[in-house]
């Protein structure tokens, strides 16, 4: 019988990864500055041991007005490049597993509080604020200050801001870059009609809506590597009548998958307060599934995958090919070993943690995993 296809390695456009599960980007908002700390060393260090096949890095700002929260990453300047360095220098000294990063700007959605604080966005004039912007002038929440609509000088601001990060992402030795476009920041915010109401030629038409991102993923895909890869996350739905779907995502992932994207990560919503998100497990995965019909990349799929044989059906029936864990992994930082245990896949271990292996899996750790 063959293995579980979880556990199969897979090629990302020339990045060996040795299985099929993806630790997703999973803001902390525990940076000063933007500067990682040592919890960034704690939290990514620990994850980095976890079996997974690659490590993103959270949503990581451009621009200082580009961070959710004050607390949030950045990699704009030599400081936060050098605060990464560290972090990452930690990491690598004992795993050598893949590292993505994520490259993001919040938008309209940016300049708020601590989650554990209530989350709320802090005006403009408070010590922790500052003014946002976004494609159009509307807020987020109506309670929220309206955001600056980009001109165009602004727009070339926030692409430069994409690719220098990138060329900072490059020379840190980061494996994969992947481009924030989903749960309802900047880049969403140039796609979904909801949030969109320019009358130039990047709002209106789908092909308009898309021209920005659009031009952010060419001068990100230019500043990179060639031999690296560049992915993009997507919302594949804004869950609100009338605004982004499956129908436009999947127009938007061919036309990256023209463009020379790797991968597409798929999850969903975040866009609109008005959103009715039908949550349970698995939900996202028709909307995965829609893009992998679609386009020849691999897929990612996303979004309360918390069972070892749900993971599975989702791979093996094809639905996506690989499954990225947030939540589930915080919760759990062993699962892809508990994973393998369960569906007699293999993982890489640690020299120091090999004696933690339970006598009836004796064949659950190998050196390479992919053998």
């Amino acid at each position: 019988m063959s293995g579980p296809k979880l556990f199969e390695p897979l090629d990302l456009a020339g990045l060996s990864l040795a299985n099929r599960i993806v630790v997703a980007p999973m803001c902390q908002y525990s940076a000063v500055d933007g500067c990682m700390t040592d919890w960034h060393t704690i939290h990514l260090g620990q994850l980095a041991l976890s079996g997974a096949a690659i490590l993103t890095i959270e949503a990581t700002a451009v621009e200082p007005a580009g961070r959710i929260s004050y607390a949030d990453v950045g990699l704009w300047d030599d400081k936060t490049e050098a605060a990464m360095a560290q972090t990452l220098g930690s990491i690598r000294r004992y795993s050598d597993m893949p590292i993505a990063l994520q490259l993001a700007h919040a938008g309209r959605k940016a300049s708020t509080d601590l989650p554990w604080a209530g989350g709320a966005q802090l005006a403009p004039d408070h010590p922790n604020g500052w003014r946002t912007v976004a494609p159009s002038p509307e807020p987020f929440d109506a309670a929220d200050h309206a955001p600056i609509a980009l001109d165009q000088e602004g727009m070339r601001r926030v692409r430069d801001g994409f690719a220098a990060a990138t060329v900072r992402a490059a020379r840190l030795g980061i494996d994969a870059v992947q481009i924030h476009a989903a749960h309802g920041y900047l880049l969403h915010q140039f796609l979904s009609p909801l949030s969109n109401h320019r009358d130039d030629d990047y709002g209106g038409s789908l092909e308009n809506r898309m021209r920005f991102p659009l031009e952010v993923f060419d001068a990100v895909r230019a500043a990179f590597p060639a031999d690296r890869p560049v992915t993009v996350r997507v919302s594949g739905s804004d869950w609100v009548a009338g605004g982004w779907d499956a129908t436009q995502t999947v127009a938007f992932a061919k036309a990256l998958e023209s463009r020379g994207c790797a991968s597409i990560h798929v999850s969903s919503g975040g866009l609109d307060p008005r959103q009715q998100i039908p949550v349970g497990p698995s939900y996202q995965v028709p909307l995965a599934r829609a893009v992998k019909q679609a386009v020849a990349i691999p897929v990612v799929a996303v979004g309360l995958i918390t069972d070892y044989e749900q993971a599975e059906a989702i791979v093996a029936t094809g639905d996506a090919d690989m499954i990225a864990l947030a939540r589930t992994i915080l919760y759990d930082p062993r699962w892809p070993w508990h994973a393998a245990a369960a569906l007699g896949g293999r993982v890489k271990a640690p020299d120091q943690y090999l004696r933690s292996q339970p006598r009836q899996y004796k064949d659950l750790f190998a050196v390479d995993p992919g053998q």
